[in-house]
């Protein structure tokens, strides 16, 4: 090796950031292993680097002994003494063993550590930067697709959208630009990998974050999100602020804030609802638009269940289309609900210590 090698050396740390001494260490343990692979040696060997000529030597290190075993790694003190008259039993002793020919072994593993290197370091300048945007809505450039993921181009780094965060309504086509929430990032054996999707909840909240400045800055709060992308999305809204309305804000002028919503997600239905500490009030909230006659708790405040009585004819609005309200109901209010119809309850005085008795009726049952 020569100064070229030095001159990489700079180049490296000037222009990616990777100090020289790291380079060097890397080398030094890939050319051990290669010395001892090549070789055939298991002898107790270091690799020195010479900064002045950027040159690899390998040395063996041998312990002084009264009487030798092993002359891999022992030395006897008697030959000690003629190297130098301060060695004793025990120290160690540097004998250079570089081969003839090491230097285009050294050469070629240099090359494949500095290669490795520039490949981790490009990795962690991905991530380092990227992370910024973790669950932060990005614009993107989709590339290409295949079976299993699109490829969205994102300034000059590629991103995957696995298949189960592709719109199921959307398709999606090269040079197409499209709106992503970033999900993930992090290292794999690949290398750097940034992960985005288009049906993740909180991407309906970034999306009101953009067009409504009172959800940007916390006036109104998005409390939760029940989504099923591509169809239907239900969000609970709340404001602190007494004169703020919470819904009539997402919703904006003739409904023009949350129609932006609904276009940039291909047409995707969402409603708006208002929170409520009341989990009976958030409940019958979150059915909207059907009436709530009753809501009924259960005893176990871990399991937190709901018995909900809706008048007869709203029975299938209240469960929706394959049980899609009652299901989105079910994860916005973090509730496991049960829809009966009134005709299948009976209500009694509540000095026979209950609010209300179910009947004999097969009930319609309804859980998230």
């Amino acid at each position: 090796m020569t100064k070229e090698m030095l001159e990489a050396f700079a180049t490296l740390e000037n222009e990616k950031g990777i100090k020289q001494e790291i380079i060097v260490d890397a080398i030094k343990a890939a050319l051990v292993a290669a010395y001892k692979k090549n070789y055939n040696q298991a002898q107790n060997v270091e690799v020195d680097f010479d900064e002045r000529k950027g040159n690899f030597k390998v040395m063996a290190i041998k312990t002084v002994v009264d009487e030798v075993q092993d002359a891999r790694l022992e030395v006897s003190l008697k030959e000690a003494l003629e190297i130098n008259k301060a060695y004793e039993v025990g120290d160690e002793i540097k004998f250079e063993v570089t081969p003839k020919d090491f230097g285009r072994i050294s050469a070629q593993t240099a090359k494949q550590v500095i290669m490795q290197r520039l490949r981790e370091a490009e990795r962690n300048h991905i991530v380092s930067e990227y992370s910024q945007y973790q669950d932060e809505l990005v614009t993107g450039v989709v590339e290409r697709h295949d079976n299993r993921f699109v490829y969205v181009m994102i300034d000059k780094v590629e991103a995957v959208m696995p298949r189960g965060d592709q719109m199921p309504n959307e398709v999606y086509n090269p040079q197409d630009k499209i709106r992503v929430l970033v999900t993930k990032v992090g290292n794999d054996t690949k290398g750097a990998q940034i992960v985005v999707s288009r049906t993740a909840p909180d991407m309906v909240k970034r999306l009101f974050e953009q067009e409504v400045p009172e959800v940007y800055d916390g006036t109104v709060q998005i409390v939760s999100v029940a989504r099923e992308a591509g169809d239907r999305t239900k969000i609970a809204v709340k404001s602190d602020d007494p004169n703020i309305d919470p819904v009539g804000t997402c919703v904006g002028p003739k409904g023009a804030r949350v129609q932006n919503v609904v276009n940039e997600l291909g047409g995707e239905n969402i409603d708006i609802v208002k929170y409520e500490d009341d989990p009976a009030d958030f409940i019958a909230n979150a059915l909207n638009p059907v009436e709530v006659i009753a809501a009924q708790f259960g005893e176990d405040e871990d399991e937190k269940s709901a018995l909900v009585i809706v008048p007869d004819y709203q029975l299938s609005l209240a469960i929706g289309k394959k049980g899609q309200n009652v299901r989105l109901a079910a994860r916005l209010t973090g509730y496991k609900i049960d829809i009966r119809p009134e005709s299948q309850v009976e209500f009694v005085d509540e000095d026979n210590g209950n609010d209300e008795n179910v009947g004999d009726e097969n009930p319609t049952n309804n859980e998230e």
